[in-house]
């Protein structure tokens, strides 16, 4: 039988490619690498044999158009299917919902099968082939992606590489004294290498979790557990394992999950010596991965989780020879924007802003403001130090300001892993209620209720106006405050991130269309912020960069394509400001501009 186009081209690749995919095994595995080679071949073939006809012609179709996600009308959000619509099924009849926002890009929360009530959020995975049937079907996924693609959005799901759950089937094997299992995991008889471990190993949560390992009383050995103790961490050094993982996230691919998250993915090698983060071999697995996606799917796209400093992201980005991620998430900006609306304080935004510019062009970012997680206070202490500021000090101030416990602090949330010894911790709550508009609300405060609608829009204003595409947290578009009823559940009770992830408020949705109302007001805000990135100054082909206001109050963004100039100027002080700006070749702008408590103002050339 002679082979379709998609065959012939999915043999083209496989061939493309080959080569630097067994390179890439050998320099992980040695003498291991040829059988993992054929391996890794066979299930490529497999997969890509049975990957529906539709997601072919996906395939085809991007493939025409390799930098789909990077065009300005990229727009996306974020959320818990059971939170949102209850389940799968649910969720796939709010889709006009999304369309109406002109989403381009859902990302859900883990909805694979995770043991109940103790999952991290369901980052402790069971399976990671199945759908948790508390949210459906394997078929039920397949159906709402197809429905999305209809709509022209695109699903993104998380793949937890570091770990499983310790309720898996292989940890479970592995407790029952299975040595092929017990090698998919780091297991040990006594604590002689998990001290070598520890002795330069960070903790993860000193606080909730401290260190990292954890006795197993079955199996009657210590195992690596770098995030919780029913994480345990999945050993890389074992190729099965990668293998293993690669067909769950093919069958993913196949039921229509165009982007993967990639979860903590600079934890994913170990190695005895080190501190086990950021290590080469994570850059080899990652490049592994992209080059077989690239292979089965092209129309998919990787997205790495990546906390680490500007300087540490662009390697996750690869070369344009041999790329990795396609995006990374933005989480150094998002710490950074509430950082400067706490102090009325953008040099530390600035900065940051100017060394993430500063990056490759193949560097691309998904900004956002609030997600499921915290908000964790990684800000640079040598930039934090040379302005000035004491970084211990700043750090007290925004987590205790964002508790709503600094004098004059308008916002309402809730410490995460508060640590008395190192004085740590991070912060909990919504956009809108950290913003204030929930002590506003509570307080009856008219006129607090008004400069608090104005910070919440001015944070996505600035946000929107960065390199890459912006990502709403479900819920802020209606002006969702925190959920302290989670206080009141017992499964839930212990994690203050739940602050943050409460059910969706359907008849506040319903007020979008009402007049007069918050809801109404952030829905035509962001639909004002939608519209203006379907400017041409917001391709890919822009030059963005911040520019100097003269003032420390105001943060200004150019962004400048084929002549055309867009400036966006962006007020994160409570009083009036002025912003005076210098013209600079091709790039001219006005010379001094007003602004009002949090204003946005738009400039166009």
């Amino acid at each position: 039988m002679a082979r379709s186009k998609s065959d012939q081209a999915f043999d083209e690749r496989i061939a493309k490619n080959s080569e630097e995919l067994h390179e890439l095994l050998t320099e992980l595995y040695g003498e291991q690498a040829d059988e993992a080679f054929r391996n890794l071949t066979e299930l490529m073939k497999a997969s890509h044999a049975a990957r529906p006809a539709d997601l072919k012609r996906l395939d085809t179709k991007r493939l025409a158009d390799p930098e789909w996600y990077k065009r300005g009308n990229m727009f996306g959000m974020t959320m818990y299917t059971d939170l949102f619509a209850g389940d799968l099924k649910k969720l796939a009849d709010k889709v006009p919902y999304l369309k109406e926002q002109k989403l381009t890009y859902l990302h859900l929360m883990p909805l694979l099968k995770m043991p109940h009530p103790q999952n991290d959020g369901g980052y402790a995975v069971e399976d990671f082939d199945t759908v948790d049937p508390s949210l459906g079907t394997n078929e039920d996924l397949a159906a709402l992606t197809k429905k999305l693609r209809a709509a022209g959005i695109s699903l993104c799901l998380d793949f937890v590489m570091n770990h499983t759950a310790s309720s898996h089937r292989w940890a479970k094997a592995a407790q029952a004294g299975d040595p092929k299992y017990q090698d998919y995991y780091y297991c040990y008889d006594d604590r002689t290498v998990p001290d070598q471990y520890d002795a330069v190993v960070p903790e993860v949560f000193p606080a909730t979790a401290p260190g990292n390992f954890t006795w197993n009383e079955q199996m009657h050995k210590w195992v690596l557990t770098s995030f919780y103790p029913f994480q345990w961490d999945l050993n890389y050094h074992n190729p099965n394992v990668l293998v293993s993982v690669l067909s769950s996230v093919l069958g993913l691919a196949n039921l229509g999950v165009e982007v993967f998250r990639i979860d903590a993915v600079p934890y994913i090698w170990k190695e005895l010596g080190t501190n086990c983060r950021n290590l080469p071999q994570v850059h080899t697995i990652v490049r592994m991965l992209r080059i077989v996606l690239e292979c089965v799917c092209p129309s998919v796209v990787l997205k790495g989780e990546v906390v680490m400093a500007p300087k540490e992201l662009a390697a996750y980005f690869g070369t344009p020879e041999k790329p990795e991620c396609h995006m990374l998430y933005n989480v150094s900006i998002m710490v950074n924007l509430w950082s400067a609306l706490a102090s009325g304080d953008v040099r530390l935004l600035k900065d940051q802003l100017d060394k993430l510019n500063a990056l490759p062009e193949n560097c691309w970012f998904v900004n956002y403001l609030r997600c499921h997680d915290d908000i964790g206070w990684g800000l640079d202490e040598p930039v934090e130090e040379s302005l000035g500021i004491d970084p211990l000090k700043h750090k007290e101030f925004l987590y205790h300001f964002y508790e709503g416990s600094v004098p004059g602090s308008w916002a309402m949330g809730e410490l995460y892993n508060y640590d008395e010894a190192s004085k740590d911790a991070r912060s909990c709550g919504t956009t809108a209620s950290l913003c204030g508009v929930e002590r506003a609300l509570i307080t009856h405060d008219k006129p607090l209720l008004d400069i608090s609608m104005k910070r919440d829009l001015m944070m996505h204003s600035a946000l929107s106006f960065l390199r890459g595409f912006p990502m709403l947290s479900c819920g802020d578009e209606i002006v969702q405050l925190n959920g302290w009823e989670y206080k009141e559940d017992p499964d839930r009770v212990e994690d203050s991130r739940n602050l943050h992830r409460s059910p969706f408020n359907w008849e506040n949705a319903a007020k979008r269309k009402r007049a007069g109302t918050l809801q109404k007001q952030m829905w035509d805000g962001l639909k004002s912020i939608r519209e203006m990135r379907d400017d041409s100054a917001f391709t890919p082909e822009a030059w963005v960069t911040t520019w100097d206001t003269h003032n420390d109050a105001v943060l200004a963004v150019v962004r400048h394509v084929e002549g055309r100039t867009v400036l966006g100027l962006f007020n994160f002080s409570s009083a009036r400001q002025s912003a005076h700006l210098d013209s600079d070749g091709d790039i001219a702008l006005p010379a001094e501009v007003a602004l009002e408590p949090y204003q946005v103002c738009v400039v166009e050339k």
